[in-house]
């Protein structure tokens, strides 16, 4: 008698990681905002690399609180405009409330960026700060990013390294690997375009050129474990909004064991605590014409 075949595993299903991603996005809102100050050297680095200017138009995608558009709105005025784009409403309405309502504060609208809908070449600069990787299909937002671009205009971006070179994030995931079952379904890894070659490879596919690619590193400091921990929740999307569904025992059980996993990185200065290191990549290339 044969035995019946074992279930095949579940599939990845955009619609519900898309789902899954702006529920936790706009869980934590308020404190990925707050976190900005951590990132504020990759924030610079990826507006240099946009080579912004007054007067051109500008489209932020997954612009979360909009801190990347309010800076760059600065960068293009008099004249300019920039509209901050996100799958997350509350990101959005938290962006709204902490730019207020000057002159050179962006426009907020939600967006899906694998689907913009946005006229073809209407804008003069793509931004997307830690967003590709996020994107289920990052081949198609290139692709929509190709399109909505003007013959000549850029496109400036930003993702994480190679996991290796992220402590401030596999150490996190390292806890949670440690602790909790394997997921049914794997999510995309956030380091997935972490490879130079590899993110310049993509953005070549899509027709891009003029394509540079360089390292931004900055190092993190957190008083405690509790804050690193809370700090990665901060960035985390979707595995925030799955961490915050578990029971708390489980959730308290995390918050104690990351200690175990950040024994690396005590800091040695007088400060007390941890330094986290990150290495990104920004990357910035030309529409053809």
């Amino acid at each position: 008698m044969s035995r019946p075949s074992d279930p095949s595993p579940p599939a990845f299903d955009a619609r519900r990681f898309k789902a899954m991603e702006r529920a936790g996005f706009n869980r934590i809102a308020a404190h990925y905002a707050e976190g900005a100050h951590l990132r504020a050297d990759l924030a610079i680095a990826l507006l240099d690399a946009a080579a912004l200017a007054p007067g051109q138009r500008v489209l932020d995608l997954a612009s979360g609180p909009g801190l990347l558009a309010r800076d760059a709105a600065l960068r293009v005025a008099p004249g300019g405009t920039v509209l901050a784009t996100d799958i997350a409403e509350g990101m959005l309405a938290e962006g709204a409330r902490r730019c207020g309502e000057h002159a050179d504060t962006p426009c907020f609208a939600a967006a899906d960026a694998e689907h913009l809908c946005l006229a073809d070449a209407s804008v003069d600069r793509v931004l997307a700060g830690l967003a590709l990787f996020i994107f289920p299909h990052p081949e198609r937002a290139l692709a929509e990013i190709h399109r909505v671009l003007v013959p000549g205009g850029r496109v400036a971006l930003s993702v994480w390294g190679t996991r290796e070179s992220v402590p401030l994030i596999h150490r996190a995931q390292d806890t949670m690997a440690r602790l909790l079952p394997a997921p049914k379904v794997a999510r995309p890894s956030v380091f997935r375009l972490g490879d130079s070659d590899l993110l310049a490879a993509a953005l070549a596919n899509a027709g891009f050129d003029d394509i540079d690619v360089r390292p931004c590193a900055f190092v993190c400091h957190f008083d405690d474990a509790q804050a690193y921990w809370q700090a990665f929740l901060g960035l985390a999307g979707g595995a925030a909004e799955a961490l915050a569904r578990l029971p708390e025992a489980t959730q308290a059980a995390l918050r104690a064991a990351v200690v175990d996993d950040l024994a690396a990185h005590c800091c040695d200065d007088g400060r007390g605590g941890y330094l986290l290191p990150a290495r990104t990549l920004v990357a910035s290339a030309r529409r053809p014409g």
